[in-house]
């Protein structure tokens, strides 16, 4: 198969179903963060995600994956794209099966798929970059019984990036076999692989084709392959809807890389630098933001700050906000909350927001 021909069964499936409770307080239930214009750039998370692979890909090939109730505001914010190529999740339940579902619905449509599947929650400045290493990745999926990752080129020891580890003396095309995976660990661990050199950060974003992947279900989690499988002539028809809310009941809960990648031995790595940002919490907006002289990330029309250093301040509206004497230090105001939280501490935001609900119902949370 040439390339052109390649191109005719390449697809993306991008991930929106998350509520981004690190987020908190601007990303709520009702609007989380993929919809929300988080960066002030003028598109939402979702938009600019979605602009980034219509760049390469057939708009009529790239579908997102979100929840039952937000179908409108995808359809609002991507009023471009046909309601067909939203793959809706009746309940969530992370991001395996939604992953399956997707693979076998798009093989049922095209044998020959090869798909890349992507959050829509990351920032990514090297535009030109991501896209050559996409499409490297795809045509070698395409030919190949292969699950590829792009891993980034990390920077500084992250705790809050899960780490890859590749074996440099097995490479195909630019590519590296995958050793280990690991989820985000200690600072001293961090230091280690850095020290190392053979260590990536897990962008979670993943090329496969529609087959490798399905295979792979089916070698290392038979149920889950044997639920969506099930649903073989279900898929594109009126009576998916139905028989998909049947299979998410009986599916489990389980992450992609937990119940597939470090587990299978065909998994490969592509070494990348397209200036990548998993947009998961405040930091890691505040290390993208621009900043003043004293490294504060400042948000808003109306803010003051006085002796106050590397702080994330956003303030929603027309209220004034002033903030004296804090260092590392959260100031989030939106219309209805103001979230003021040590950076250090705001691993525990995702907490406050589970008691906010627990205490308040929907109102706030």
């Amino acid at each position: 198969m040439n390339a052109v021909n390649d191109r005719k069964h390449q697809y993306v499936v991008i991930m929106a179903g998350g509520v981004g409770s690190r987020f908190w307080p601007e990303s709520r239930e009702k609007l989380p963060k993929q919809f929300l214009d988080i960066l002030n750039c003028g598109r939402t998370l979702l938009q600019s995600t979605y602009d980034r692979f219509a760049e390469f890909i057939d708009p009529a090939h790239i579908f997102v994956v979100t929840g039952t109730g937000y179908v409108q505001l995808v359809l609002d914010q991507l009023p471009q794209m046909p309601e067909k190529q939203i793959i809706v999740e009746p309940i969530r339940r992370n991001t395996a099966p939604c992953i399956a579902y997707a693979a076998f619905k798009l093989h049922e449509m095209d044998h020959h798929a090869s798909m890349i599947v992507a959050p829509s929650d990351h920032h990514i400045t090297e535009t030109n970059l991501f896209v050559d290493a996409l499409q490297h990745a795809l045509e070698f999926a395409a030919h190949s019984n292969t699950l590829v990752t792009l891993g980034i080129t990390p920077t500084r020891p992250h705790t809050g990036y899960g780490y890859i580890q590749f074996d440099e003396e097995l490479s195909r095309n630019g590519m590296y076999k995958v050793k280990t995976f690991t989820e985000k660990p200690s600072f001293e661990i961090a230091q280690t692989f850095l020290k190392f050199g053979d260590f990536l950060w897990n962008s979670g974003i993943f090329i496969w084709s529609a087959k490798s992947i399905i295979d792979a279900f089916r070698t290392l989690q038979p149920d889950i392959y044997e639920v969506f499988h099930e649903g073989k002539d279900a898929y594109n028809t009126p009576r998916e809807h139905e028989f998909i809310i049947q299979a998410y009941m009986q599916t489990r809960n389980i992450s992609i890389d937990y119940a597939i990648m470090e587990h299978a031995r065909n998994v490969y790595v592509i070494p990348a630098n397209f200036g990548w940002s998993d947009l998961g919490n405040w930091s890691s907006l505040w290390e993208k933001h621009d900043k003043d002289s004293a490294g504060n990330a400042v948000s808003g029309s109306n803010v003051m700050v006085y002796e106050s250093d590397n702080c994330m301040i956003r303030a929603s509206g027309d209220k004034l906000v002033i903030v004296q004497g804090l260092s590392d230090y959260c100031i989030i105001d939106t219309r209805e909350v103001l979230l003021i939280c040590r950076m250090e501490d705001e691993q525990k935001i995702r907490e406050m927001n589970h008691d906010v609900l627990q205490r308040y119902g929907n109102r706030y949370a």
